[in-house]
């Protein structure tokens, strides 16, 4: 079995048996890499206390850009500095007690399965109650979708407000009309946005495609 520890189990005269011992891969943790890197994630760097054995047979598994074994919390921490210092944002991910250095030191700390882990919860800026990998494709591609929007609206609302502007200077928009070109303009913000509430239901037949 690749990246295993092997255990002997022996009595004074010869080996009895010999066990492999390794910690299972989620089943959905190669598509939610290749998801991720769909949605235009640059590089996907595994960092791991496993041994560097474990370690490289997990990233190979799985597809992640770069893997490094035998961490310590304080070594994932300045390879998050290091890359911090390469790429303009950098999120760190993880589960454990042992990740909060490094959450700390991302530009966004996300947490995974963080119920009952205080110190992952507390350091991270979004923690994502349910422990399936998948989540943060959903998580990152609502963030994206949220972008967006935000964006349209605030260029949508300027137009009007710009518009509305040189209508009363040059005296073609009345008080009535102004107030009212306003108020649909604010009732489509809305609209706009509250597109967000059907996400779910698109990233659910994107998965499905």
């Amino acid at each position: 079995m690749a990246g295993a520890t092997a255990v002997f189990l022996s009595d004074e005269e010869k080996t009895l048996a010999v066990i492999a011992i390794a910690d299972a891969v989620r089943p959905e943790a190669r598509s939610t890499i290749t998801g991720l890197k769909r949605q235009g994630i640059e590089k996907i760097v595994m960092l791991s206390g496993d041994s560097h054995r474990a370690a490289r047979a997990v990233g190979t598994e799985v597809g992640v850009d770069e893997y490094y074994g035998e961490l310590l919390p304080a070594d994932k921490a300045a390879i998050l500095a290091r890359l911090k210092a390469d790429y303009a944002t950098v999120v760190m991910v993880g589960d454990g007690v042992n990740d909060a250095p490094a959450l700390a030191s991302a530009d966004l700390g996300v947490a995974i399965g963080g119920a009952g882990k205080e110190a992952v919860m507390e350091t991270a800026d979004i923690v994502l109650m349910g422990d399936r990998l998948d989540t943060l494709n959903y998580a990152f591609g609502l963030s994206r979708a949220t972008g967006r929007i935000l964006k349209q609206n605030i260029f949508f609302a300027l137009a009007v407000a710009a518009a509305l502007l040189l209508g009363v200077l040059t005296g073609k928009v009345s008080l009535a009309l102004g107030m009212l070109v306003h108020e649909i303009s604010v009732l489509l913000v809305i609209v706009n946005a509250a597109r967000l509430l059907n996400y779910g239901k698109i990233y659910k037949k994107k998965k499905k495609g």
